[in-house]
């Protein structure tokens, strides 16, 4: 099938954002330059990995370089972002696989995020450098490592912003609470 490759090097924006309420929403990886909005749809678990991954290959770079790359200890301030996702939202893809990688060369983080694909031999491929007419859609994003340490600390924020956790059970509470497995149908 014909790829379509959303390449942003870099964007003025790239955002993790939700749209709906706590327990019912849906997560997105929005990427905008030059007037184009790119916008994917994943998990929240994904954006959590995601998140986590970029700190931690950041924090990789600058204890390789022993603090010599242009990559900040923490996000800066001027780099926060607390918008919402452009609107409309239009979903191009539901993301399946994500990878990660620091150039070197430009001092940028890359972040890929290509298209679930059903097929399992097509979803057992690594995700590949060459820019093949052929594949599943691929949505490509290079910044620096600022940017990369501002997206992972609002991707982190939207992560924590859901359900607060029930203190017996760990799982989720509702607004109306919920039934709690560790109650078990006696009080203590």
């Amino acid at each position: 099938m014909p790829r379509q490759l959303f390449e942003y090097d870099p964007p003025e924006r790239f955002v993790a954002g939700t749209i709906g309420e706590p327990g019912a929403r849906a997560f997105y990886l929005q990427a905008t330059a030059f007037g184009r909005t790119t916008t994917v749809a994943l998990e929240k678990g994904q954006v959590a990995a995601l998140a986590d991954r970029v700190e931690d290959l950041l924090d990789e770079v600058v204890r390789r370089t022993a603090g010599t790359a242009a990559v900040p200890a923490v996000a800066p301030a001027d780099l926060d972002d607390d918008g919402p996702l452009e609107l409309p939202v239009t979903e191009e893809f539901r993301v399946g696989t994500m990878a990660l990688a620091w150039d070197a060369d430009t001092e940028q983080l890359v972040v890929e995020a290509q298209a679930l694909v059903e097929d399992d031999e097509a979803a057992e491929e690594p995700l590949s450098d060459d820019d093949s007419p052929e594949g599943p859609d691929l949505l490509r994003v290079r910044m620096s490592g600022a940017a990369g340490r501002a997206f992972a600390k609002r991707a982190k924020a939207l992560v924590a912003s859901g359900r607060p956790a029930c203190p017996f059970c760990g799982l989720p509470l509702d607004p109306g609470g919920h039934i709690c497995p560790r109650a078990n149908g006696y009080r203590r």
